[in-house]
């Protein structure tokens, strides 16, 4: 079976529909750029902390004039196998897709922790609450320490 011929043409070219890769949210810049190196994850997770019922938020203002944010995710072996730690991070990656680039300030890096059992049992809408918080509480002056 030969491809139909494009009009007004005799060549027989046919055309692709758009690959599922240029629709995705990273490219379209709704997605903050995501942290590769350890150096990256160690300098946030030496900075400043918020627990929330579902995972661990840590966050840093990097201080070098950038304009983007960044944002990591890792889940220990405590999560459970490789299936639950990837779905626990899919889960954390959704939650940063949906509030980070409302709520999240420029020129900081954020990692989200994945905690055993609660990342992936947790109901989603519940997840979207705890991440809401959780940057609401990092982002607050804190007081002095004495």
């Amino acid at each position: 079976m030969t491809p139909p011929k494009a009009q007004g043409d005799d060549s027989n070219v046919t055309t692709r529909p758009p690959s599922a890769v240029s629709s995705c949210a990273k490219s379209s810049g709704l997605m903050p750029e995501t942290l590769r190196q350890r150096a990256d994850f160690l300098r946030a997770a030496s900075a400043r902390r918020q627990a929330a019922q579902g995972f661990l938020l840590q966050g840093r203002a990097r201080g070098d004039d950038s304009s983007d944010m960044r944002v990591g995710f890792t889940c220990s072996k405590k999560i459970g196998n490789a299936v639950a730690r990837n779905r626990a991070k899919r889960r954390l990656r959704e939650i940063a897709r949906a509030i980070l680039p409302t709520l999240g300030h420029a020129g900081w890096d954020y990692v989200l922790v994945g905690r055993p059992k609660v990342t992936i049992d947790r109901d989603f809408a519940a997840l979207l609450q705890d991440l809401e918080t959780a940057l609401a509480q990092l982002h607050a002056p804190r007081k002095p320490r004495k």
